[in-house]
């Protein structure tokens, strides 16, 4: 019976250690975001991965630090993650738009868009500069024919 309380405690000891692990790890990592400490906030959130594998607010933050690394590929698995994980995350739809835009891949804008417009809530005002530069870049398409 003592064994059995021993073990009881100590795993009910491990997964509140484990628990607040995950917390601080984001946390923290937001913290060296924000003080522009990019490689250890980049080690941080992907730690926090390791331990919540469904935080998508920490692979939405990778993609904000590789696309300011001018690393395409990356952002992009990053931002695809983070909204597989949360689907109507308009941040990472937003920077998703932006990167298909600059790639010319229009249809794939057209559908963002669409989708963006409806779940939007504090970036609504990023629908009109969307649909601006679609427009402007069409624009510029069919001129070249």
């Amino acid at each position: 019976m003592k064994k059995l309380f021993i073990c009881t405690l100590l795993i009910h000891f491990f997964f509140n250690i484990t628990a607040s692990a995950k917390d601080n790890f984001f946390d923290e990592a937001k913290k060296m975001y924000d003080k522009k400490k990019l490689e250890d906030s980049k080690f941080l959130f992907q730690r926090n991965i390791v331990f919540n594998p469904k935080d998508a607010e920490s692979y939405l933050y990778l993609a904000k630090i590789y696309k300011s690394e001018e690393n395409e590929r990356e952002e992009i698995k990053y931002l695809e993650t983070t909204l597989l994980l949360e689907p109507d995350n308009e941040d990472a739809l937003y920077m998703l738009i932006d990167i298909k835009l600059k790639n010319s891949n229009f249809s794939e804008v057209k559908d963002l868009t669409k989708k963006f417009k409806i779940i939007c809530s504090t970036l609504c005002d990023k629908t009109k500069s969307i649909d601006e530069r679609l427009t402007n870049i069409e624009a510029k398409d069919e001129s070249k024919q």
